[in-house]
């Protein structure tokens, strides 16, 4: 077993353990990833801090559910986090346009356009599309869900799921076009 995975393969034991150094130690070795994943579902730091703490609370309860087997750690935490951030998104009492929307409606944002913002401007745009089309639009484009998925997930029709896309990417292109524009 290489040396990472044995190191993991402790941290998970002692999470199992209620050892709150592992503990610790895990948190610290994704927090980088995860607090990144959750800026991206969140309006501001501290509602990202908040997913983030609450997803790894669930970390820490279910560990005892980790399958090596069935997927990394890794993607396990980040399975568990996207959750989280769904379930932040709901308490904020959401409210999600049931709008139906075929999938040739989806207005498409030219690469080059994309390509000229930088990341945290990027992020910055994101953060200020409304709270459920922010949520369908990473979900889709950020964390490849299918419209499927993302219905399954928000309790919402496949349709609905395509509008939230189609209404964040139209958003963004305005925005980034308003932007080209002033500069």
């Amino acid at each position: 077993m290489p040396a990472e995975q044995e190191d993991i393969a402790i941290l998970i034991e002692g999470c199992k353990k209620n050892n709150r150094k592992a503990q610790e130690q895990l948190y610290s070795r994704f927090y980088d990833a995860m607090v990144k994943l959750c800026l991206r579902y969140t309006k501001n730091e501290q509602d990202a801090l908040e997913v983030l703490n609450n997803g790894f609370l669930k970390v820490f309860k279910k560990i005892h559910l980790f399958d090596a087997t069935k997927a990394s750690l890794y993607t396990w935490i980040r399975t568990i986090v996207i959750h989280s951030a769904i379930d932040f998104s709901r308490s904020q009492k959401l409210r999600y346009d049931t709008t139906p929307l075929s999938e040739n409606d989806e207005p498409p944002i030219e690469n080059e356009a994309i390509q000229k913002i930088k990341a945290e401007a990027l992020l910055s745009l994101i953060r200020s599309l409304p709270v459920a089309t922010q949520l369908v639009f990473n979900l889709y484009v950020v964390e490849g869900y299918s419209h499927k998925e993302i219905a399954e997930l928000l309790s919402i029709s496949e349709g609905t799921s395509r509008w939230h896309l189609s209404e964040g990417r139209k958003m963004l292109k305005q925005t980034i076009q308003l932007q080209q524009v002033d500069t």
